[in-house]
């Protein structure tokens, strides 16, 4: 047998096989660059998958903040809401209602200015009274140690010495330089307190507790009032009675029938064939409006700083004081208060008062 020739049928099983083998390699080589494909493919939709749970996890995240938030403000809520509720009960009560004035007495006191009368309703002249008084309240002013305060008659003076800002005092022999300066106030408050004075009410206390019905008493009172010996008097529209006070509102039919009592502050009261006095005073009705915020500034005020310790007593000082600045060769004038502290503070009341402030001394502090 020729090795080195073999038989055609041979060699073309050759061929054949390995052009199957080249085919299978080729088609393995296309399935691995197809796998390749579908795996970079996979792999990336799985770094989209992580990252978008990582995004859920985040938005999860704050989510959870927010709706702790939510909950902790609600309950912050909650508790404001009771709070309110509480405090809008103990402001029905009675007791509150007077603490609230206790509260109102602490306040300083306001000069009221009356106004005008305001025009009536209708064509009766002896009706309702209508008075309008108006009202500031007073803008403390804390003064400290080592400071004055001084009020002039005229303006002009006040702002001139505060343009000189410096001045040489003399002050136990010795010349002291002291700073002038302007002086802001704090936010005050002016209303209107409108005052309704009515022509058919009566307000009547002293009441003596009898063992009678409300019913009874209140019927003893209109018989009482509707006729009475010293006269005035007449029909009757109503009688609110409150036994616990041993206090009546009369009410007459007839407008003008309660300035019969005006001057009359004891009234007889019969009952159980005794004479009572009843306490008659006039009904009336207080409003407060136009309850507006205004700036206090004090044109006539100014304020000294930097005044030095003496030996003088706080008295002596402040008349040096007053003497230096009452010198038109120094620039001062008339002074009309002055107010020095050489210890601790005082608080120095300020009204608005014709457009300029005026001082009142309270007291240390």
């Amino acid at each position: 047998m020729d090795f080195d020739n073999p038989p055609s049928s041979l060699q073309d099983n050759g061929f054949k096989r390995v052009e199957e083998a080249e085919k299978v390699e080729v088609d393995l080589l296309v399935s691995k660059a197809s796998g390749d494909k579908e795996y970079a493919r996979a792999e990336k939709k799985l770094t989209e998958l992580k990252e978008q749970e990582e995004q859920r996890k985040d938005s999860i995240t704050i989510f959870e903040q927010e709706l702790f938030l939510l909950n902790q403000e609600n309950a912050e809520l909650k508790e404001e809401i009771e709070k309110l509720k509480e405090d809008l009960e103990e402001y029905s009560s009675q007791d509150n209602l007077v603490k609230e004035f206790e509260i109102k007495k602490k306040v300083a006191e306001m000069k009221l200015k009356f106004t005008h009368l305001e025009d009536m309703k209708d064509d009766w002249a002896d009706m309702d009274t209508h008075c309008v008084f108006g009202a500031a309240t007073k803008i403390p002013f804390r003064l400290n140690q080592n400071q004055a305060l001084l009020t002039f008659e005229d303006e002009e003076v006040a702002q001139r010495l505060t343009k000189m800002s410096k001045h040489s005092v003399n002050l136990d022999n010795r010349t002291a330089n002291v700073a002038v300066r302007p002086f802001e106030l704090e936010m005050g408050f002016q209303f209107e307190l409108h005052v309704t004075v009515s022509g058919k009410k009566i307000n009547v206390s002293k009441i003596p507790e009898l063992p009678f019905p409300k019913d009874w008493m209140r019927d003893k009172l209109e018989l009482n009032f509707y006729k009475t010996e010293q006269g005035g008097g007449g029909e009757i529209e109503n009688v609110t009675y409150n036994k616990e006070s041993g206090t009546a509102v009369i009410t007459f039919l007839k407008p003008g029938a309660s300035n019969n009592f005006l001057g009359c502050t004891k009234y007889p009261f019969y009952a159980e064939g005794r004479c009572f006095k009843l306490s008659v005073s006039p009904n009336f009705d207080f409003n407060f409006r136009n309850f507006q915020p205004y700036c206090g500034v004090s044109k006539k005020t100014i304020l000294l700083k930097g005044i030095p310790e003496v030996e003088e007593d706080e008295e002596s000082v402040q008349d040096m004081i007053e003497i230096h600045f009452q010198k038109p060769s120094n620039g001062g004038g008339e002074i009309e208060k002055i107010k020095y502290i050489s210890k601790g503070a005082a608080y120095v009341c300020f009204e608005e008062d014709t457009g300029n402030a005026t001082v009142e001394i309270t007291g240390n502090s």
